[in-house]
């Protein structure tokens, strides 16, 4: 849908935040030496490259639907093995990894549960699956800004509030459904500097993702208007935007 883009416009775009956040995700997930880990929904590889970095490229395995982002992830870390999957449908044997990790892929899984009970299935007993969400429904999420500046501008816009684990306390629910043992949740911050407006700005027309396709779905005239009020709602450059993630954890 709204991935189908170039591994780049996705670095540009969300890339910027989930490097950032893939250590303190491990650090939530306890992902430590030794361990085979699958990547769930790798995109571009921002999580795969923190767990290479933790793990060796050996002991890493990371699935993606999006055929642009699995041939990035695969171009990039050649000695991981990388699959094109849905997470609802994993190509893998029961009990294969210690862990299995979801960093911001929850909220587009057509059927969350079922993703999150695929990767428990693929994952060994007593095993650990881990997941993060960004803030949207609080306002806390890198993009809540740009929400914001367009639900003043057109109060029906949707944004990404209603999205699965979006709001706090959603995704230990989700786990629950799943039925997962010993459920913990917290939150994972971050802060990005931004040298300039455009630099900020930019990436929110590539396309990419549920903000990308609305900025596309936009007149000219609407986009301007947008992008100004972004520009007001904004500090002077350089600019400091946080972000904020509900995790959650549970063992197999």
């Amino acid at each position: 849908m709204t991935f189908a883009v170039d591994a780049s416009a996705y670095d540009r775009f969300m890339g910027r935040y989930s490097v950032p956040l893939a250590p303190h995700f491990a650090d939530f997930a306890a992902v430590t030496p030794g361990q085979r880990v699958l990547d769930v929904g790798c995109g571009p590889g921002a999580l795969t490259e923190e767990l290479v970095r933790r793990l060796g490229p050996t002991h890493v395995t990371a699935v993606d639907p999006s055929e642009s982002f699995a041939a990035a992830a695969q171009e990039r870390y050649p000695a991981v093995t990388v699959r094109r999957a849905n997470a609802e449908d994993l190509p893998f044997e029961d009990g294969s990894f210690d862990a299995s990790l979801a960093q911001l892929v929850v909220h587009f899984m057509a059927d969350p549960v079922a993703g999150l009970r695929e990767m428990h299935r693929v994952t060994r007993r007593h095993g650990v699956v881990a997941a993060c969400v960004w803030d949207h429904d609080g306002d806390g999420g890198p993009l809540s800004l740009f929400w914001k500046a367009a639900r003043e501008l057109v109060p029906a816009a949707e944004g990404e509030a209603g999205l699965a684990g979006a709001r706090e306390g959603h995704l230990a629910e989700l786990f629950h459904e799943a039925r997962f043992r010993d459920i913990e949740q917290g939150a994972l911050s971050i802060s990005v500097r931004h040298a300039s407006f455009a630099e900020w700005w930019e990436p929110f027309t590539f396309g990419v993702g549920p903000a990308g396709a609305y900025v596309a779905g936009l007149d000219p005239t609407e986009r301007t208007r947008l992008r100004e009020r972004c520009r007001t709602m904004l500090s002077a450059a350089p600019f400091e935007v946080s972000g904020r993630a509900w995790a959650a954890r549970g063992i197999v």
